[in-house]
């Protein structure tokens, strides 16, 4: 079946009520029952959760073959807990059959790739994936298609029942003796811990795995220990100087500093940019950019932001700390500058997923942005956003909140290079849609200005402030002037990854590239 984005969907997925996406808002009003976890009662005055080993809170949270563990990606490349988690399940206590839930796996849990090609592991559902792993999945080594959800449409699926949690681990930087944990006030701080919280309220066990046991209570706490099974004191959870990676770089590349000025000027055009008015921006150094020149006219006009939300970095801290924004909310800090400044700076909260993004609830925060600054790695004459595969197809990216702050927000702003390398950005189709185009209204290029069609609003601020623009049909054809037109992708039939809207449709599917070998 062919969906609102003209991809076709193959219907043996369609099971189970399973439906294609149909477009922006079409679950809008329905009933989403929530699930009701299996929860183990602690009527009984504990002393302590502490034991002496991952093995151990396996055992004592009955962990078996065929079960779905849980994780968060607060650490992002500076995570050690997957491994270890996984390590001790499947050398150690011998697991097999095992199906990994995260928000995101990325180059560091490359060591997982050996467990999918072992069988070991069957099912990955997760955001983003990247490194060996996602080369080993696009090759078709997983035994079921991966899943992949935005960080918006993955706490629906939790709280809806979709994704049954058996045991949530939870990489927690500080927690006491029964399991309230935060993401501050030890020696590997990640900040929000905003991720782990629907895993917490929703699995059947949760673990706390920590190398800093502090007095109790460690309050105010992100997870509470209300929620927790056991606690597990190692060495290290994790390296937080690799928290930051060079996308989430303000940068000096005058290229994308002109970019970000034209991000800035488009904002300025707009009549939601007033005083008060809310801001996202995504990770990528034209993104980051954009707030300095945000601040410029900020100044000029003598207004300030009411409050921004999203994965928070220095340049946003800055700005509260100037006054120049009123509050920011955040489920993911990007830096050190943005860790250290979490429940320490007046006016810095975090908050969880679920609140920052869920479209099945009764308003995520996201439905109340008006601008959010997006990067990508491709975009199409339809506006529908790649940032998932790479131009050979291959899995390398995340979804992340990109098309949640896309469809909630009054204006989405796509700001990325024409070309890159001697690849077209700007094309006639994406190789796979993670954001559709009914959700983006602006691109801004090195090249040019286009607005989405279904914006004449927009359209008509931009010629009211003499900002110039042109279609995108005619920056695609300049992308392939300079770089030439791309040979069409070859395709096996083999579906090695799934991919859903936020709202739990079918958005897109990645099949196994023809023909495809691992080194």
């Amino acid at each position: 079946m062919r969906n609102a984005v003209g991809r076709e969907i193959p219907d043996a997925l369609l099971t189970n009520g399973r439906e294609v996406y149909q477009g922006r808002n079409h679950m809008d009003g329905r009933y989403l029952q929530k699930a009701a976890p299996k929860t183990r009662r602690y009527e009984k005055p504990q002393e302590s959760k502490v034991v002496e080993s991952i093995a151990q809170a396996l055992r004592d949270c009955g962990a078996k073959s065929g079960m779905t563990f849980s994780f968060h990606h607060h650490l992002r490349d500076g995570d050690y807990v997957v491994n270890m988690v996984m390590q001790t399940a499947i050398e150690e206590l011998g697991l097999k059959e095992l199906t990994i839930a995260a928000t995101s796996l990325g180059a560091a849990h490359d060591p997982i790739a050996d467990y999918i090609e072992a069988g070991k592991v069957v099912g990955i559902q997760t955001s983003g994936i990247r490194g060996r792993m996602g080369e080993v999945v696009s090759a078709g080594k997983l035994k079921t298609p991966a899943v992949i959800r935005s960080h918006g449409g993955r706490p629906r699926a939790i709280e809806g029942g979709e994704v049954h949690i058996d045991i949530a681990f939870i990489a927690a930087p500080t927690s006491d003796c029964v399991g309230n944990c935060r993401g501050i006030g030890g020696k590997s701080n990640c900040g929000s811990l905003g991720y782990a919280m629907t895993d917490a309220k929703y699995a059947d066990h949760v673990v706390v795995i920590t190398d800093c046991l502090v007095d109790f209570p460690n309050m105010p706490a992100s997870v509470e220990a209300i929620d927790v099974d056991a606690v597990v004191v190692v060495d290290s959870i994790g390296n937080p100087q690799k928290i930051a990676s060079a996308a989430a770089r303000i940068s000096q590349n005058p290229r994308d500093l002109m970019m970000a000025e034209n991000v800035a000027k488009v904002i300025a055009s707009t009549p939601y940019f007033k005083d008060g008015f809310s801001f996202q921006t995504g990770v990528g150094g034209p993104s980051l950019a954009a707030n300095l020149f945000l601040e410029q006219y900020m100044d000029e006009r003598k207004i300030r932001m009411g409050w921004a939300i999203g994965g928070i970095c220095g340049p946003m801290v800055e700005l509260l700390k100037k006054g120049k924004v009123g509050k920011v909310i955040d489920v993911q800090d990007f830096d050190l500058d943005g860790v250290n400044s979490i429940h320490q700076t007046p006016g810095h909260f975090e908050m969880s997923a679920s609140q920052y993004a869920n479209p099945a609830n009764k308003g995520a925060f996201v439905n109340k942005l008006d601008f959010v600054v997006l990067a990508a790695l491709e975009i199409d004459t339809g506006f529908n956003v790649n940032v998932l595969t790479g131009s050979d197809g291959i899995l390398r990216g995340a979804p992340g909140g990109h098309p949640d702050a896309a469809a909630g927000s009054k204006c989405c702003i796509i700001v990325t290079p024409l070309i890159r390398g001697r690849m077209a950005t700007v094309c006639e189709h994406v190789v796979t849609v993670t954001t559709p185009g009914d959700c983006v209204d602006v691109l801004v290029t090195d090249y040019g200005i286009a607005v989405n069609p279904l914006r004449p609003d927009l359209i008509a601020c931009l010629d009211s402030a003499g900002i110039p623009h042109v279609t995108i049909e005619e920056l695609k054809e300049k992308a392939y002037s300079l770089v030439g037109r791309p040979d069409d992708l070859e395709w096996e039939d083999q579906v090695v990854a799934i991919l859903e809207a936020r709202d739990g449709t079918i958005l897109d599917v990645v099949r196994k590239i023809k023909p495809f070998t691992l080194d």
